[in-house]
């Protein structure tokens, strides 16, 4: 998970989580590409493969609920969305060594980067989920400066692709057109809709 370094303020907030940041119900999205699903030797594409990755995830994701919506609560970001992300990035922790991934470069459940942020808390502890959330958060401010047209909605998927390339590769309404995979935003939102089915 790559990202800019810049000073934001945190919104301590008791509203809905799918209200501040948008809602994930409403925002579009092709699931993952068929490169990402060959990771699971999967056969079909698109929102049914990332449906099936956040299932094979889901039995994990479970040991992290309370603490994904702790920071859900704390944060005013949909549990669901934090859901998606820490399934995409480490597989809810499948894939980490000692809690690290990326070549040793990205840090936790969430992937924080060690070469952009000061890494916060054990790999899977709330402190950690509260930092990528907060750099989340932070993603969507930039995106909101860039695009100040677009939807709420809209800025939320954008900030889901910068959370993955940086603001500075969000550069249309196409949001992962410089992502991993080129399906990063796509692919979590899509896994955040089937964790939201599942009461996250």
């Amino acid at each position: 998970m790559f990202s800019e370094i810049f000073p934001f303020v945190v919104l301590l907030c008791s509203v809905s989580a799918s209200g501040q940041y948008g809602d994930i119900n409403k925002v579009p999205t092709s699931g993952a590409s068929c490169r990402t699903a060959k990771q699971d030797k999967l056969t079909v594409c698109g929102v049914q493969a990332s449906e099936r990755m956040a299932q094979t995830d889901l039995t994990r994701m479970n040991r992290y609920r309370s603490i994904i919506e702790s920071v859900s609560r704390k944060m005013g970001m949909d549990a669901a969305l934090i859901a998606g992300i820490i399934s995409r990035e480490s597989r809810a922790g499948n894939v980490l060594i000692n809690g690290w991934g990326d070549n040793g470069n990205a840090f936790g459940l969430m992937q924080v980067d060690k070469r952009f942020h000061k890494i916060s808390g054990a790999w899977n502890s709330e402190e950690h989920v509260t930092q990528g959330t907060e750099i989340l958060i932070g993603m969507f401010a930039s995106i909101k400066r860039k695009f100040p047209q677009w939807s709420t909605e809209q800025h939320l998927k954008g900030a889901v692709a910068a959370y993955n390339a940086g603001p500075g590769n969000v550069i249309s309404n196409d949001v992962d057109v410089r992502t991993t995979g080129k399906d990063y935003a796509n692919d979590v939102l899509a896994r955040a809709k089937f964790y939201k089915g599942r009461g996250y």
